[in-house]
């Protein structure tokens, strides 16, 4: 989504509007809107969804069955994006196919984090989580460097480094290895999957029926109780604005490249393996971390940096560096860029690890998929606020660069929340 599917929309919408007879700063902004509105959208209904179905699916004490089905889904839409032609002409319906796609993915995403309190101790939550975001985006450094090496085309139609055609006869010429991304990441998520169905056991025993009445009035129940519990409440607000934040560093990034400095394919992708390759990285390490000072330290450090970062980034332009003018043709804004990358990815991948590790601190087993199902509402019942307020900023400057500046304020409002949550958690907190 970050690196190919994201921008190649963006141009794709971007070139609807200009044939609509827009000019390009116009129909830059206007397809920035159109996707700031679809990831709106999907957030909305990811975050109202995600502890509705947590605390049904909680009733029958399994989680697999319900990870399968997501999947599947998951899996036909991912193909289905092979469809999104070049020239906009089914723009609207591969959008929608993208928003059931993505929703699918963050569905199975809330179940697979329900499982994490039962792989370790508290003590060793941290470092499992980093371990996993680590491998995770290892995994998304080397699916992202095979798109590249292999099918993505570059404006002479020739795919990165190697320098060749795209792989299987496909058409460059309607970015038919660029639109491969879809079937590639079907493929991908499908074989990969194979050692977490083949491997991780669930006791069938324990199997209820499911209990649609019984999930929703313990979900009602969890939601009443939330003032009353100060560290869980407060987290759940903070993680709210800084993960939005974040998450829209992750979603315009790409976007912000493409609008703004006119990065083609082959930019954004070796920006995606810098933050990729960082991020596997500082994962890894930010979980031993975590370990050994507990994650709410960890959290308040990376969403400093990073509200640092997107300060640097709404100074960036194609021409202008804080307000510094440079030379023509010169490669300072790229490489101003490149380093945020390396803060984005790294920076970013500890955040997200550190910030699972304390939901577990606040959850309890039996209720794990309920409770990071409250934890994906949190992230997502205001996901619609980052793109939103990007959609504004745009529409009224006109600029995608100025767009990106509510991030700062988003982060600012998460850091301050943090100060009431408890460093060991909510069970702690009730017993100090």
């Amino acid at each position: 989504m970050t690196f190919v599917f994201g921008p190649y929309f963006a141009i794709v919408a971007s070139q609807y509007y200009m044939g609509l007879g827009q000019d390009e700063t116009m129909a830059d902004a206007n397809a920035q809107i159109v996707w700031s509105n679809c990831l709106a959208i999907i957030g909305l209904i990811i975050g109202f969804g995600g502890p509705i179905l947590g605390a049904i699916a909680d009733t029958t004490r399994l989680r697999k069955p319900w990870i399968s089905t997501f999947s599947v889904i998951y899996l036909v839409t991912a193909l289905a994006l092979w469809f999104t032609l070049p020239d906009g002409s089914n723009m609207w319906l591969m959008l929608s196919v993208f928003g059931l796609c993505f929703i699918m993915a963050e569905y199975t995403y809330i179940f697979t984090n329900a499982q994490l309190p039962s792989l370790g101790s508290i003590d060793e939550v941290g470092k499992i989580s980093g371990s996993g975001f680590g491998f995770g985006y290892a995994g998304g450094v080397l699916s992202l460097l095979i798109m590249l090496l292999f099918f993505v085309e570059q404006d002479n139609g020739k795919t990165m480094i190697l320098e060749m055609d795209p792989l299987f006869g496909l058409d460059a010429s309607q970015k038919e290895g660029t639109r491969f991304v879809g079937p590639f990441v079907a493929i991908w998520f499908a074989i990969f999957m194979i050692p977490y169905f083949a491997w991780v056991r669930e006791d069938k025993s324990l199997r209820q029926k499911v209990n649609i009445s019984a999930g929703l009035t313990n979900l009602i129940g969890s939601i009443k109780s939330l003032p009353s519990r100060k560290s869980l409440f407060s987290y759940l607000f903070a993680s709210m604005f800084y993960r939005d934040a974040l998450n829209g560093l992750y979603t315009f990034g790409g976007t912000y490249a493409v609008l703004v400095l006119n990065w083609n394919i082959v930019k954004l992708g070796q920006f995606g393996i810098i933050a990729a390759v960082s991020a596997a990285l500082f994962s890894w390490l930010g979980g031993f971390l975590d370990r050994r000072i507990g994650p709410k330290p960890v959290i308040v450090v990376m969403v400093c940096i990073l509200t640092v970062v997107c300060f640097v980034i709404v100074n960036t332009s194609l021409t202008h560096v804080f307000g510094v003018a440079v030379p023509e043709g010169s490669n300072m804004p790229d490489l101003v860029f490149y380093t945020c990358g390396v803060f984005i990815g790294g920076m970013g991948g500890i955040l997200l690890s550190a910030s699972r590790s304390m939901m577990v601190r606040h959850t309890r087993p039996e209720q794990a998929t309920e409770g990071f199902g409250l934890y994906a509402l949190s992230g997502r019942a205001t996901a619609f606020l980052a793109p939103a307020l990007i959609g504004v900023v745009t529409a009224i400057s006109g600029d995608a660069r100025i767009g990106i500046s509510p991030l700062v304020g988003l982060f600012i409002v998460g850091l301050v929340l943090l100060l009431w949550v408890h460093p060991k958690g909510e069970y702690d907190s009730s017993e100090a």
